[in-house]
């Protein structure tokens, strides 16, 4: 073994020492060692006649019964013994001079290597300023970019900045998440050969820092390796697939909270991002199969230590979560922004402002000034919130003398209690946004029960009524979608006026005229393939 490791490591320091001399960049066959030895190796071959060595045995407890069965603790003692332990170590427990000189001293240790305890060779991004690539907005509501396409402008130039400790990874999606921009600074990395047609297009290098590959957990295990040894990783993926490496997020969740907690000397590293993006709301052609939000639902359940979660609403609430995250350490970080064209609602300013609260009053949508209100209107995730702002249009327009307060939340952990998280509300603030004992309408972009899961100990949590993604959906239109799973513009009209006591009888005829253009909206959909202009153009009218 040990001529086989010092074989492996010389051919290894060889093609190293060739590509910084040669200044070329190759792939080499890197050499392998593959130990094949029986399972068990070394226990007990045989136990009251059953096969153990070599055998499925030796993967569970093989002798599960030693406290009661004293044949069988002969059996364990004759197997500790065989490894003489009388050789090994002194009186007192302690390995013998002999061996404990074996054992390397300073960072040569394998726990103080410093490429094992990352964040003693961590070094801060150096950032340009997010606010140089603020989308103009005038007036909330009236203009639309693909908020993805201005995070890769910025994420371009993060990577010129730091192209030595900083990598995007992608399942094969950069430029599908609308995030090419990171082009420019830096292609795709690429050792094998090259085609003529990967001239067009294709985006390789040999010296790129975008790793790309149609395989989410090999990605994962790299952005994790490259956080792990002081750098830093940003991860971008189609919402639904993301979920394929929820066990690796949980394995990665569980050490940064034992790191936290009970591992003093470990230096923080680098938060490990997420970016989930071709969200559920805007499957337009891909489908049912491209249709889950749930990673929010695993990320909630890890520690509130190491776990973050943001909804930007819009492009410039996205930079600015961007910044934070990229600027932060010791957390899993995840970012939901949709890649598709968007109303954009809040100036740079006010999205900053915004997004360091976390959640807030958006006044411009509502009319509850000086008042209280007579229902919330709240939303989470940039196509829910869309479709609450539509949906306070109508009541405004048909209902001048209601009073609706809008809610926008960008981190989802302020719904929890301040002791279960440490970016929650404390029960005075959260009561305060949404009163104590009025409706509220709740449009989120995931599956509805987790604002439930994270606002059950809440003072008005009887009044809170939530609508999100039910798992209804196919090919459909944006607005079919929405009016499928319930988040759409008139049921959540309708929702208000069931749970707002003077609508109920007043609001019988605005009622019957919204299911008029729930019916309507459907059928237009299904013979056009596409939601009536008026959908597809509406902008926020005050």
């Amino acid at each position: 073994m040990a001529a086989a490791l010092e074989t492996c490591i010389m051919q290894i320091r060889s093609a190293q020492e060739e590509c910084r001399r040669s200044g070329v960049a190759k792939r080499p066959r890197w050499p392998m060692i593959i130990l094949r030895s029986p399972k068990g190796w070394t226990g007990p071959r045989e136990i009251d006649g059953h096969k153990q060595e070599g055998f499925w045995r030796s993967h569970q407890i093989p002798i599960p019964d030693v406290a009661d069965n004293p044949p069988h603790l002969r059996i364990l003692e004759d197997w500790m013994r065989s490894y003489r332990p009388e050789e090994l170590f002194d009186q007192n427990g302690a390995l013998v001079p002999e061996l404990r000189e074996l054992a390397p001293t300073g960072s040569r240790r394998m726990s103080a290597n410093p490429h094992t305890n990352g964040g003693s060779l961590r070094k801060p991004l150096r950032l340009p300023d997010f606010r140089e690539y603020a989308v103009p907005v005038s007036e909330p509501g009236k203009s639309e970019v693909q908020p993805t396409f201005v995070l890769g402008q910025f994420l371009r130039d993060v990577m010129r900045e730091n192209m030595t400790n900083f990598r995007v990874f992608g399942p094969d999606e950069t430029a599908s998440n609308r995030l090419q921009e990171i082009y420019r600074a830096s292609k795709k990395t690429w050792m094998a050969g090259f085609r003529p047609e990967d001239s067009d297009g294709g985006e390789l290098s040999t010296d790129g820092r975008v790793m790309e590959m149609l395989s989410e957990h090999t990605l994962e295990g790299w952005a994790e390796g490259y956080v792990l040894t002081g750098r830093h990783a940003f991860f971008s993926s189609y919402e639904a697939f993301v979920h394929i490496i929820d066990s690796m997020f949980n394995q990665h969740a569980k050490w940064l909270e034992k790191c936290k907690t009970e591992v003093e000397w470990r230096v923080p590293v680098s938060s490990l991002n997420f970016l989930i993006t071709s969200t559920v709301w805007r499957q337009d052609h891909n489908g049912f199969t491209h249709q889950d939000p749930g990673f929010l639902d695993v990320v909630t359940n890890k520690s509130a230590l190491v776990t973050r979660i943001y909804l930007p609403p819009d492009a410039n609430c996205l930079l600015s979560v961007a910044d934070h995250c990229l600027r932060s350490v010791g957390y899993v970080n995840v970012i939901v922004a949709d890649k598709m064209p968007h109303l954009q609602y809040l100036d740079m300013n006010r999205a900053i402002s915004h997004c360091g609260k976390g959640i807030g009053i958006w006044d411009w949508a509502s009319s509850d000034q000086g008042g209280e209100p007579d229902v919330i209107m709240a939303s989470a995730g940039d196509i829910p919130t869309m479709e609450a702002l539509a949906a306070t249009a109508i009541l405004r327009e048909k209902f001048p003398d209601l009073k609706l307060r809008f809610v926008n939340v960008v981190d989802l952990f302020k719904l929890q209690p301040a002791t279960e998280h440490p970016h929650g509300l404390a029960d005075r603030d959260f009561d305060s946004l949404f009163t104590a004992d009025k409706p509220v309408i709740f449009n989120f972009h995931g599956y509805p029960w987790l604002i439930h899961k994270l606002a059950y100990r809440r003072t008005n949590h009887a009044n809170m009524h939530v609508r999100g993604y039910k798992e209804k959906g196919n090919i459909n239109t944006p607005l079919e979608l929405a009016i499928r799973n319930q988040v759409d513009r008139f049921n959540l009209s309708i929702d208000v006026i069931d749970r707002v006591p003077a609508l109920q009888k007043s609001g019988a005829h605005v009622k019957d005229w919204l299911k008029d253009r729930i019916i309507e909206h459907l059928s237009y959909a299904h013979e056009h393939g596409v939601d009536r202009p008026e959908i597809q153009d509406w902008k926020w009218p005050y």
